[in-house]
């Protein structure tokens, strides 16, 4: 009575009490975004790039200082992306559980460890992406029941085992599930509403059973490299043979002896193929020259797609997503030659004899463009070499040829799984382009494992390297009007490719400054172009910069308004001479000059954003087309696609633009 006496209004603190056991939690809890956000970075035991994740009171969506990886919407945060950080730990994804409006995750490609994510507390989540990370363990049956609006699930690449969730065919909306490259066992379950799934991969497991009837509109590489499945779709009949009553049980001695005869035979036949191999490495008997192409290539391992290997697997997603990776020559002579003359002779006789009409074999270099003269793989053998860089979607060396032609060799890490008289039709394509702003290939070389690529060398570099690597004489060129100059090629480079690749998604995709090369005139040259047709369904397809672009990182999705996103993103680094942090893959280092630019120009400091190299001097009225310049930048990088303005749109603004 005494606790009743105290509160005259006990009634009403009755009510609210009961209360909080009816109302959902987001009805009363006030708590900020910030504390979830530190709660998840504390549950790391590696953060670094999370540096500006600080308990100091501030907003993570303040646009003068956002939060890394996190990306807002009116105020409020839409989506996570904390993709390629080298984050290491076992993520608490659970609190962000009292973030109102989040729709999308991203935690690829990290070494985050532990069971599943729990983010079955997320009720609203509407994409995870987990893959290419450490965690494992079994996944509970039920886990995803509370996940409704979930249509977007990846967890490829990493080590969960046991059945595959009955609870995840059972999700209402899911169009994209990717589970490949796991330990999953079992068979595989029902998805009664696999009509809206759009994309499904369950290859590289342990997987068994029939393929249930729901999934049999899915093509066959999607199961494949599950030794006990079966099925129509697999050509393989579900129904084991029957046995004799004497075969049923037999004794364990017997299986015992069996398990021997077959480990005795698998070890036989693995001798056989390595003295095999080694009576071709010992035919093929040619010394690789010093520095020669085949030296600069050998170091470069071959990465297999179909890789059972989980750290096979994370090695490549890590050295696949680095863009700033070095790579150096090496003369490790125990790896396996990328282009030998072995090749060249023998590819016409695995192929079931010589190709009629005089074309050239598939193990040579098809010459598509003869203006630097003509030359074969032998000529790239003996070609002294050194390496330009290892990126996203490959090696790059440059070969010094007899003739003293410099040229391009570029090894592109993956791709589709295409035919040669695909391959060959694109390259076609490219060879066909005429225009004073586009860099043509030269000649290729095709083989179902390697795709060699080889364009001529342009001596002054690129436009990443002139604006923050070089301080000589070529930097001190980089005036405005020069710089003026390379936009306006860039842009007419653009136009150019959107005409001719009009049906393409992303006619370029690939555009960034280290792929805009700077001739001895300052007019730029576009490289790494319509590669989106060769590496589509490809992980490398990841690595072109339009993936960096909001959309694709919200939503995975990419269209032609992605490359004006990629060539704004230029605009802002020429003007203002900052190395954007969109090039990072951990978005640690340089400038976020899309936020930093929208942010000065909301408040009038547009000038304070030009680079002091090309300002100081500058009379007022150039001044004011370097402003311009940032407003067309701005208009590119809007994190709305339906908002940025068009490629064509872009251009003749620029266009407009004097010096």
């Amino acid at each position: 009575m005494s606790v009743i006496c105290r509160h005259h209004h006990h009634h009403h603190h009755l009510f609210l009490f009961i209360s909080l056991f009816i109302l959902p939690s987001c009805l009363f809890s006030q708590q900020p975004p910030s504390v979830a956000l530190l709660q998840f970075k504390k549950s790391l035991t590696k953060s670094d790039p999370l540096y500006n994740w600080k308990d100091d009171g501030s907003n993570p969506c303040d646009p003068n200082n956002v939060w890394v990886g996190i990306i807002c919407s009116n105020g409020m945060i839409s989506t996570i992306n904390l993709s390629s950080m080298d984050l290491e730990g076992q993520p608490d994804v659970g609190a962000f559980e009292s973030i109102d409006g989040l729709k999308a995750i991203s935690i690829q490609n990290n070494s985050l460890s532990g069971p599943m994510p729990q983010i079955n507390r997320l009720r609203f989540i509407k994409a995870f992406y987990a893959d290419s990370n450490w965690f494992s363990g079994v996944i509970p049956s039920d886990f995803f029941q509370t996940l409704g609006s979930l249509k977007k699930l990846w967890l490829q690449h990493n080590n969960f085992s046991g059945q595959i969730p009955v609870s995840i065919g059972e999700l209402p909306n899911l169009k994209e599930l990717h589970l490949e490259y796991n330990d999953f066992t079992g068979n595989i379950p029902e998805f009664p509403e696999a009509d809206v799934m759009t994309t499904l991969d369950l290859s590289n497991n342990k997987l068994q059973g029939e393929i249930p009837k729901s999934l049999m509109k899915f093509d066959a590489k999607v199961f494949e490299n599950n030794a006990d499945l079966c099925g129509p779709k697999l050509s393989k009949d579900c129904k084991p043979p029957s046995k004799r009553p004497d075969e049923l049980d037999p004794p364990t001695e017997s299986k015992s002896s069996v398990k021997w005869i077959v480990m005795i035979v698998v070890v036989a036949l693995l001798i056989l193929i390595i003295l095999a191999r080694a009576n071709q490495i010992e035919e093929d008997n040619r010394p690789l020259g010093k520095g020669g192409i085949d030296e600069a290539v050998v170091n470069i391992p071959t990465v297999t797609k179909k890789s059972t290997n989980p750290s096979t697997s994370k090695s490549y997603n890590n050295s696949a997503n680095n863009n700033n990776s070095s790579s150096s020559s090496s003369s490790t002579s125990s790896s396996t030659n990328v282009i030998t003359k072995k090749d060249n002779k023998d590819s016409s006789s695995r192929k079931g004899g010589a190709q009629a009409g005089g074309v050239k074999s598939v193990g040579d270099l098809v010459m598509v463009n003869e203006e630097r003269g003509v030359f074969g793989l032998q000529d790239l053998m003996k070609a002294a070499a050194e390496v330009l860089g290892n990126g996203g979607l490959g090696s790059a060396y440059k070969a010094m040829l007899g003739n003293e032609v410099s040229v391009v060799v570029k090894r592109v890490r993956e791709m589709n799984q295409m035919t040669k008289e695909v391959f060959d039709a694109e390259m076609k394509k490219l060879a066909n382009l005429k225009h004073q702003n586009i860099l043509t290939p030269l000649a290729y070389h095709f083989r179902k494992e390697e795709k060699l690529l080889v364009s001529e060398y342009v001596p002054r570099g690129s436009l990443l390297y002139l604006l923050h690597g070089d301080r000589g004489i070529s930097h001190a060129e980089l005036t405005w009007p020069n710089r003026l100059k390379i936009i306006k090629g860039v842009a007419r480079g653009m136009g150019f490719l959107h005409k001719e690749f009009a049906s393409y998604p992303l006619p370029h995709g690939n555009l960034k400054s280290s792929n805009v090369l700077i001739g001895s005139d300052y007019e730029p040259l576009l490289s790494d172009y319509a590669f989106y047709p060769l590496l589509n369904n490809t992980p490398t397809v990841q690595c072109m910069f339009a993936f960096k672009s909001p959309e694709a990182i919200l939503n995975q999705k990419v269209s032609q308004k992605s490359d004006v996103y990629c060539m704004g993103i230029i605009i802002l680094e020429v003007v203002t001479g900052k190395y954007p942090s969109q090039y990072f893959n951990n978005q640690k280092g340089g400038t976020d000059v899309v936020q930093w630019v929208k942010s000065a120009l909301g408040e009038n400091r547009e000038k304070e954003l030009i680079d002091p190299e090309i300002s100081s001097s500058a009379s007022e009225e150039s001044v004011s087309e370097m402003v311009k310049l940032l407003h067309i930048g701005s208009a590119c990088t809007d994190s709305e696609p339906d908002e940025r303005i068009d490629m064509k749109e872009a251009i003749e603004r620029i266009q407009e633009v004097s010096v």
